[in-house]
């Protein structure tokens, strides 16, 4: 190794979840299923928002991007995989590994972001139900978006930049399914404390703060729900808030069990086990918890499909 930010490892190997020859077909049935649901239901809710009039407010344009992260997050990781599988080469290229690593940590810190922007869209709609329409303009929106978007790209970009300074000079087996921070950490042959401290500093910031905003949103809700005195109108509301909420304790709980923890704690189990729950089936399960449980998507849906039948 003649330079520090020379490696001699020009390709990794993906070692996927399972290596037992018997389950190979098995995994890539079972995700190739639920890559394809996971197209069909996010591409279908956008569609139905698109072509909804009654739908084009800031609450399903939120959705219809968070639809559109969830696909991004999705196709990250799981096509490659499927390729590894069916051609049976587990083989990624160096640069390849890199770009992965930089895109899911990309789609994971905007839905990260996003979610705590939908988490304040529920807030102002109510606690402040009559200003709601003041407050939410199209402007705002558009620029919290904006935001998000701008502040996952150098986040990415850092943590990405950190993990190609380093050197691997020695075994390039992957114990992933795909280039994960963790598990390329454990292959370097250089001192990696930069990386873990900047995974738990910078990288913090970007779940932690997003996490505070909407716990702080949620106490709020909480506390104008309890003043409603209709038990219906409580209803409706605590309704209108469970889907979110749902989504954002499973995906931040998954995220801050996978990196913020001691490496000594680190499990090849629970790293692949909990990387799929939040890179795989969360993608998939938000159209049917956060969408298709709404009753106005419902709605436009059944409209949408008795105007196509009539056409």
């Amino acid at each position: 190794m003649r330079g520090k930010n020379q490696t001699s490892v020009t390709e990794f190997v993906l070692l996927g979840l399972s290596d037992i020859p018997g389950q190979q077909s098995i995994l890539f049935t079972s995700f190739l299923i639920i890559y394809l649901l996971a197209l069909l239901g996010n591409g279908l809710i956008m569609m139905v928002i698109a072509l909804s009039p009654q739908l084009h407010n800031p609450m399903y344009l939120f959705i219809s991007v968070l639809n559109i992260v969830d696909i991004g997050l999705i196709s990250t990781t799981v096509p490659k995989m499927l390729m590894n599988i069916y051609t049976k080469i587990k083989a990624i290229s160096y640069k390849g590994c890199i770009a992965q690593l930089y895109f899911f940590i990309f789609f994971e810190a905007v839905e990260c972001m996003l979610l705590a922007v939908m988490a304040y869209d529920r807030y102002v709609a109510i606690c402040f139900p009559l200003r709601y329409p003041v407050i939410m303009r199209t402007r705002l929106c558009l620029w919290m978006l904006i935001v998000t978007f701008v502040v996952a790209c150098p986040n990415a970009l850092l943590h990405t930049l950190l993990m190609a300074r380093l050197s691997f000079c020695g075994p390039n087996q992957i114990l992933h399914f795909f280039c994960d921070l963790a598990p390329m950490l454990k292959l370097s042959c250089m001192e990696t404390s930069t990386n873990e401290l900047m995974i738990f500093t910078e990288g913090s910031l970007i779940v932690i703060i997003p996490f505070f905003a909407v716990l702080f949103s949620y106490v709020c809700i909480v506390v104008a729900i309890l003043k409603i005195r209709s038990t219906k109108g409580r209803s409706r509301a605590f309704s209108t808030c469970s889907s979110h909420l749902t989504v954002v304790t499973f995906f931040y709980g998954t995220i801050v069990f996978m990196y913020f923890r001691p490496s000594s704690s680190y499990s090849l189990g629970e790293e692949r086990f909990v990387t799929v729950m939040y890179n795989v089936l969360a993608p998939t399960l938000n159209p049917l918890i956060y969408s298709l449980r709404n009753s106005e998507v419902k709605y436009a849906l059944i409209k949408l499909i008795s105007r196509m039948r009539l056409r």
